[in-house]
This record gives C-alpha cells, structure tokens and sequence, in this order.
C-alpha cells in the first residue's frame, strides 16, 4: 500500500493518500519517563489538529517527532507515505515539507527579516534569490510585517517575530505546519495578531498540528481536538464535542480548571 494515487484530483484520489501524517504505535522514553505511549494518530490532508493537555502530557514531543527533532523508541511515523528520513540531505528535505513555528521564534539574529524567510528557499530549495526574495516579500505581506523587511528581528514586536517565523516555515512550501506552543513566549495583545494568521493559514487549507493552550483557537480553527494527559491520548473530538461534552475524566478535570478561570 504505497498511499500514491495516479490523478491528483481531490475527487478520485485513492483513500489511502488523504492520510498526510500517520504515527503508528509510537513510544518515546526520555529515561525512565515514558512520555509517548502507544500513540496512533493520523492526519489528513487539510485538516486542523489541535492537541490541547496538561503540562507535562507529551504534547510538545509528539509535535517534535513529526520532523524528526525528537527521535522515537519504538513505531512507525510516515509523512505522504514516506518513513521518516534518519539524517543528512533527506532529513533537511523533510524539515522543508513540515514546517515547524516554535515558543521562541528561533530567527537568525544577525540577518534581516527578509533574509530570514529567504534562506531557506535558495538553501534547500535551491530557488535561485531573486525569486526567493519576491516570494518572501509576498509571504511578509500576507501575515501583516511587509513592511519590516529591511529590519532585524530585535528591531520587531515579539508577535512580529513570530508571524515572520510562520513566513519562513511557509517559504518553504511545506505539506504540514507544526506549531508547537507558538503564543506561548507572547504577550497578551500579541497572541492575537499570531492567532489570525494561523487562523487564515486553516482557512486556506493549510495541514496543521497545534500544540496550544489557546482554547478559543482550538474551537475554531480546529477539525479535530486531540486531547493528551501522561503520555497518552485521551480523547479525540471535534471541537464541539469536546468542549461541550468530554468523555473522560481526566478531559472534564482539564476543562473545568481552564474554563472557569
């Protein structure tokens, strides 16, 4: 079962090819803390995963899994079909199909924004600057910091950063989007601004895993909750179901202590 189907039409593609990220039976132990249990889970082409949880849950390392940043112990991931590459030039590859927006927006200091989002694109995609720098230019506009092209991160708003950092990450052209606690490091009248792009980036069609604790966004722009606690998933739900009528416990104990506050 190769997931490859001849037309690319999204009406007759086979089944097996909608699924973009599949985990199978992954465990991860970082000594004797078993953080990842038997977690499956798969993601379609399109959809909004948001995984919500407990600190300490698992949630952040499932998220760097997916692009290799943490390895596993034990299972299978697959992106497009694909095993998961161990190293060198396919492991950069991979890095370039999931892009991945961190707490901290993780720019290069000493280049401007727009060589920033540039990088990349004629590093690993070898596209030749002139091209990269247009599409970078088109990209900075899109999430609102066009203007800011010829600064240096320090010289941006934390919310700036990170909406440059989405830039890079979609520069690249990627399959799937991680983003990994990404308004965490915010402030408050920043979390918005980061929000909306994410929001738009859903709208558009964007595959998405978001580790967060924004529950608003997780209503919203989510297709699926996928609710984790001590290294297991839990539950899985829309958001509707999930925020109005949790099946276990532990998810009623999570959303009683968020929700009422």
């Amino acid at each position: 079962m190769s997931g490859v189907s001849v037309t690319k039409g999204a009406e007759d593609a086979v089944p097996a090819s909608t699924d973009l990220v599949v985990l199978s039976n992954v465990n991860k132990h970082f000594g004797a803390l078993h953080v990842l249990q038997d977690i499956d889970l798969t993601i379609a082409r399109g959809e909004v995963v948001v995984v919500i949880g407990p600190s300490g849950s698992g949630k952040s390392t499932l998220c760097r899994t997916i692009n290799r940043l943490e390895t596993i112990d034990s299972g299978d991931i697959r992106i497009d079909g694909k095993p998961l590459p161990q190293e060198g030039k396919e492991l950069a590859r991979l890095r370039a199909d999931v892009g991945m927006v961190f707490q901290s927006f993780n720019l290069f200091a000493h280049k401007t924004i727009l060589e920033n989002v540039t990088l990349g694109q004629v590093k690993v995609r070898k596209m030749d600057k002139k091209t990269a720098e247009e599409k970078a230019r088109a990209l900075l506009d899109r999430v609102g910091v066009g203007a800011q092209a010829d600064k240096y991160p320090a010289q941006l708003s934390g919310g700036q950063q990170q909406r440059v950092a989405i830039a890079r990450a979609l520069a690249m052209e990627p399959k799937v989007m991680l983003f990994d606690e990404p308004t965490s490091a915010l402030d408050p009248e920043m979390i918005n601004e980061v929000l909306e792009v994410m929001q738009q980036l859903a709208r558009d069609g964007m595959t998405m895993v978001v580790v967060t604790h924004e529950m608003g966004f997780a209503r919203s722009a989510a297709n699926r909750v996928v609710f984790m606690a001590d290294g297991k998933i839990v539950e899985e739900a829309t958001p509707d179901q999930f925020f109005s009528n949790p099946r276990s416990d532990r998810a009623k104990d999570f959303l009683s202590k968020i929700l009422h506050h």
